[in-house]
């Protein structure tokens, strides 16, 4: 399934592997999720309908509920203001946001063993060099959250694990203490939320950016089922993957295909999309207590 090129009177400045980036001012940016689906931080040739608009709508949701614990890029200048012309489907999927400069790394929460830590561990009892207790079984809930920051991959690159020491080399020591506080109290409030509807929220991963006055700021995503592992509960079981609302259904599929993890990414059947696409509509419709209806281009 392709995408409809979106008609946009702005200068992309940025594309990303799901979200482009337009200008607006000096001080302004008009973020777009798009439906482009990334898995192995490759970008693949088939879309998820609606994808970025769920994206776009659960990410508004987190970004008001954690603006007690910290500030985020979203401003009060509404998408139609903007883009006078612009569709229900550009209004869903789009955010003017504040510029912002980015922080040179990504925040990774993990609260239960899975994945490339699930890896780690398996080969060195430990997870991103943090040491962990003998005899963990898979997708086991950690006794306290782990802070593990990574590098910020560009397009067609991947992410990298660094220490807590690299990060501090990084962005100073202030500041990874403060970016280490902060993503830890986002996950633990988001956490209890999700387990209150039915998600588990295993791991997650969160930008930030500076203001102008160098306060940090909450920027891109947060807590979407691109950005986090979102399991069901009530299936949950210890010593498996479980049953996910997020695009870990698309990297088991891939894990079945011919390929070796490098672009261009392979297609993905209408019946794999369209799963995938009911589970993003599952997550949404669990974390905000609503049901999606997605507008369509026009």
């Amino acid at each position: 399934m392709k995408t409809k090129p979106l008609k946009i009177p702005l200068q992309r400045i940025h594309q990303g592997k799901v979200r482009d980036v337009y200008q607006v001012d000096d001080q302004h940016l008009l973020m777009v999720a798009s439906d482009r689906l990334s898995a192995f931080d490759v970008v693949l040739p088939d879309v998820i309908p609606h994808k970025g608009a769920l994206l776009t709508q659960i990410s508004n949701f987190w970004f008001k509920m954690m603006s007690p614990i910290i500030m985020n890029h979203l401003t009060e200048i509404p998408v139609a203001q903007v883009i006078p012309n612009a569709d229900a489907d550009l209004i869903q999927r789009a955010v003017v946001v504040k510029k912002l400069r980015a922080l040179p790394c990504e925040a990774i929460v993990r609260g239960y063993i899975i994945g490339s830590g699930w890896k780690d561990y398996q080969n060195n009892g430990e997870l991103c060099g943090i040491k962990l207790p003998q005899n963990l079984q898979q997708a086991e809930r950690l006794s306290e959250a782990l802070f593990t920051p990574s590098s910020k991959a560009q397009v067609g690159d991947h992410d990298e694990n660094i220490s807590f020491k690299q990060l501090v080399n990084l962005i100073g020591v202030e500041r990874a203490d403060q970016l280490q506080r902060v993503s830890l109290e986002i996950y633990q409030l988001a956490n209890q939320h999700a387990h209150n509807n039915g998600i588990i929220i295993a791991d997650t991963k969160f930008e930030f950016g500076l203001d102008e006055d160098d306060n940090l700021v909450l920027m891109d995503e947060v807590l979407t089922p691109d950005s986090s592992r979102f399991w069901n509960q009530e299936t949950y079981q210890v010593g498996s993957s479980p049953e996910s609302y997020d695009k870990q259904f698309i990297r088991d599929y891939l894990e079945t295909l011919n390929w070796n993890k490098q672009a261009p990414g392979p297609h993905v059947s209408p019946e794999v999309i369209n799963q995938t696409a009911a589970k993003y509509r599952e997550a949404y419709r669990r974390i905000t207590g609503q049901d999606f209806h997605g507008k369509m281009k026009t």
